[in-house]
């Protein structure tokens, strides 16, 4: 049987923070017991307001972080980064998209040599090698060879999450996680962006981590949906049964906050504003 591209096994994560002159010292428990298991080519999402745990959970499955407790396996192997690092084997595997590309972006790098450079450190790639493969994602994420030699202020918020994509696919990665990768975006555009994620995820049959507060996105994209609050696991199933019946009353009143945002009602909700007379 064929391992999980992703696994946690009761994944802990504490930080310590000082009480100041004072203050007591406290230990906060930022993510208490995660077990989860993603299968190659499909997406899990993980859901939950500012605080719930989900971008420190992100944190300890790119290996930024490394977890207090329980295990991380990437492909079947166990990972513990507090012993033995990242090696690039291993950081090739993984990739992270984040919220605010320009923010990831390098004002002062062209986009073909912010594409080219994960393949410089990471590759035996000849520099004409680099540039093809760049032009070649670039087309992939719906951009041209014209933007090779653009810098990213000269990008709209949709094209440069386009780049971040790319960014991230240049090492052929298997798991992407993507946190927050549409909340910052227009609505037409945030229907965009997740239609190139399923047409990509498709091709490359990529496995996706894609963290949100907002389970209406996730709609479209998810298979499987894990809902945290403060630090818990309230509930996890594949997306028919949470969307269907949800379990936990925290998932409960997350559906009656949350407006619906996947690509169908993004549509029918530009058409309607449109419909308005100026």
């Amino acid at each position: 049987m064929t391992a999980p591209v992703l696994e946690t096994r009761h994944v802990v994560r504490d930080y310590h923070v000082g009480g100041g002159m004072f203050g007591k010292a406290r230990v906060v428990h930022a993510v208490k017991d995660a077990s989860l298991k993603v299968e190659r080519g499909k997406t899990l999402a993980i859901v939950g307001e500012s605080g719930s745990g989900k971008s420190t959970l992100a944190r300890i499955l790119t290996m930024i972080d490394a977890p207090t407790a329980g295990e991380l396996l990437i492909e079947g192997e166990a990972v513990d980064i507090r012993r033995h690092g990242v090696g690039k084997d291993l950081r090739r595997k993984v990739q992270m998209v984040f919220q605010n590309p320009y923010g990831s972006l390098n004002p002062r790098q062209k986009i073909g040599d912010v594409l080219a450079e994960p393949l410089a450190i990471n590759t035996t790639m000849s520099a004409a090698e680099r540039r093809e493969r760049a032009q070649q994602m670039l087309r992939k994420v719906g951009l041209g060879p014209e933007h090779f030699n653009r810098y990213p202020h000269m990008f709209s918020g949709g094209q440069r999450q386009r780049i971040a994509i790319a960014r991230a696919l240049m090492l052929n990665p298997s798991l992407l996680v993507l946190d927050e990768p549409v909340s910052a975006l227009d609505l037409s555009v945030q229907a965009q962006i997740l239609n190139l994620l399923a047409d990509l995820q498709d091709e490359f049959q990529l496995t996706y981590v894609f963290i949100s507060h907002d389970l209406s996105v996730v709609r479209y994209i998810a298979d499987d949906v894990m809902v945290m609050y403060l630090g818990d696991v309230m509930e996890q199933g594949t997306r028919e049964e949470v969307f269907a019946n949800p379990q936990h009353p925290y998932t409960r009143q997350l559906f009656a906050a949350t407006p619906r945002a996947d690509v169908d009602h993004i549509r029918a909700r530009l058409a309607k504003r449109a419909a308005v007379p100026a």
